[in-house]
């Protein structure tokens, strides 16, 4: 047992302990929410308080090969080999430099929720990419893969517009800030509509033509599809870019992709004009040359 001083050093000591937990839990939590106003006051602002995303911006990801995590592989298309598969014959050449990474997954969860029969269309699509990735066409990239492809993008901003500039094939996006209403017909890059949601901007894409993909594995959407962005400022130099997939006809559930968005900071850089167009003339319009009937005839154009 213990006598009356003991018990009183004790209850002191239990005191003392307790004072000190609660100290530091709260020293904690104080030095939590000064660290976030602090990185809140770090990013730019424009005049009327917004965060300023004014700038030249690059995804530095695998996403455009894969959204999925894979494995390396020798070729974006396979065919049956020997004994494993083989690149298909139009890319052998290419060596090393028509293979392809691994990619790290950039959906939340790990993998695209599809439907069964939904998942065998993505599969056809990856077994002929060559002849049905758009990209190869230099067609507009579509929401979000224009975001992720590898070339660069230039947001223009300021209280009464946003607008977005691509490198590659010359695309652009005017985001309505007020609500336009349904879109008139599909187009390669939708219809933008974006709001403020605190300091993180929100866009809802809708209107998309279907025959965009998301990236060079075949995974795809129909003209259902919404996709609902995030820009979220985390600091000077970085955005957390989040989008998320609605699709019922093709999808179990609404999914979503993350990733940052570094700003370009080489001095002196100015947004590359990548119009791709004239690059893929040949691929898609040489058979029709003077000179290459024999190529018509035997798809069946032509007498």
């Amino acid at each position: 047992m213990f006598n009356g001083a003991k018990k009183l050093q004790l209850i002191s000591v239990v005191v003392a302990v307790s004072f000190i937990a609660c100290t530091t839990e709260e020293s904690s939590t104080s030095t939590a929410a000064v660290a976030q106003t602090a990185s809140a006051s770090a990013i730019p602002r424009t005049p009327d308080g917004k965060p300023d995303f004014n700038g030249i911006w690059q995804a530095l990801s695998t996403a455009n090969n894969n959204l999925e995590s894979a494995p390396a592989k020798a070729a974006f298309q396979m065919v049956p080999g020997d004994f494993v598969p083989v690149p298909a014959p139009e890319i052998v050449a290419m060596g090393a430099v028509g293979a392809v990474p691994a990619s790290f997954s950039v959906v939340e969860g790990g993998n695209i929720p599809y439907k069964p029969e939904a998942l065998a269309q993505k599969i056809q699509n990856q077994e002929n990419w060559l002849s049905s990735d758009p990209e190869i066409k230099c067609y507009m990239p579509g929401v979000p893969r224009a975001t992720y492809i590898p070339h660069p993008f230039q947001i223009f901003q300021s209280n009464s517009a946003f607008f977005i500039a691509y490198s590659f094939a010359g695309a652009v996006r005017n985001v309505y800030l007020e609500d336009p209403g349904e879109a008139p017909l599909d187009s390669w890059m939708g219809q933008s509509y974006g709001y403020w949601d605190g300091d993180t901007f929100v866009v809802e894409v809708t209107g998309l033509d279907d025959r965009t993909w998301f990236d060079r594995a075949g995974n795809y959407h129909t003209y259902k599809l919404k996709v609902t962005e995030r820009y979220n400022m985390v600091s000077e130099n970085v955005i957390e870019y989040s989008a998320t997939m609605e699709d019922p006809d093709i999808y179990e559930q609404p999914w979503t992709i993350s990733m940052p968005i570094y700003r370009r900071l080489e001095t002196g850089f100015e947004l590359p004009q990548f119009k791709c167009v004239e690059f893929v003339e040949e691929l898609m319009y040489g058979r029709f040359r003077k000179g290459r009937e024999t190529d018509l005839q035997d798809l069946g154009i032509g007498g």
